[in-house]
């Protein structure tokens, strides 16, 4: 499952391409509904997982395990995914295990994420879509000099019900 992405650290984290072997890892995360109340996945089987790794695997999709530096303790994901090198854009996203929320993990990985989309793909917009609801998310988008383009009201179906989604992008 190699898509050739570069480790990128920090003084306390590690990106690393995600393998095979965090099948679990990412079962254990978008199984928990704390994690996928906000996103748009969800398994409820390791073998149902399988099919989000062969989707990390796709090279429209760049995709990091965020890891400790010593790469011993799995955080969570983040990445680009739809990748459009016509349109030179992509969309950011990122999830974490709840046992690591609220330590700036998030602030910390999404400019890594963005500049490698800005400056090594050389994209010229880095866009997130986030559910209106998700009031965390959108502060820290905003902190993270993302702008708010707007709000797309009752534009996806979730659980049976309507939900509306914020735009937020980054642009070179």
């Amino acid at each position: 499952m190699k898509n050739e992405l570069p480790n990128i650290k920090t003084n306390r984290i590690l990106l690393r391409e995600i393998n095979d072997l965090d099948v679990e890892n990412i079962f254990k995360g978008l199984s928990n509904p704390n994690v996928i109340q906000h996103y748009g996945i969800s398994f409820d089987s390791i073998e149902a997982t399988k099919e989000q790794m062969i989707w990390f695997a796709d090279k429209k999709q760049k995709w990091w395990a965020i890891c400790s530096l010593d790469n011993q303790t799995f955080y969570g994901a983040s990445g680009l995914n739809d990748i459009d090198y016509k349109e030179s854009k992509a969309e950011i996203g990122l999830w974490l295990l709840p046992d690591f929320w609220g330590m700036g993990i998030m602030k910390e990985v999404l400019p890594l994420i963005s500049d490698y989309g800005l400056n090594q793909l050389n994209l010229k917009r880095i866009e997130g879509f986030v559910e209106t609801d998700n009031i965390k998310c959108k502060k820290a988008m905003s902190k993270l000099n993302f702008q708010h383009e707007k709000t797309m009201k009752d534009c996806e179906i979730k659980n049976g019900k309507p939900i509306s989604v914020d735009v937020y992008a980054k642009t070179k």
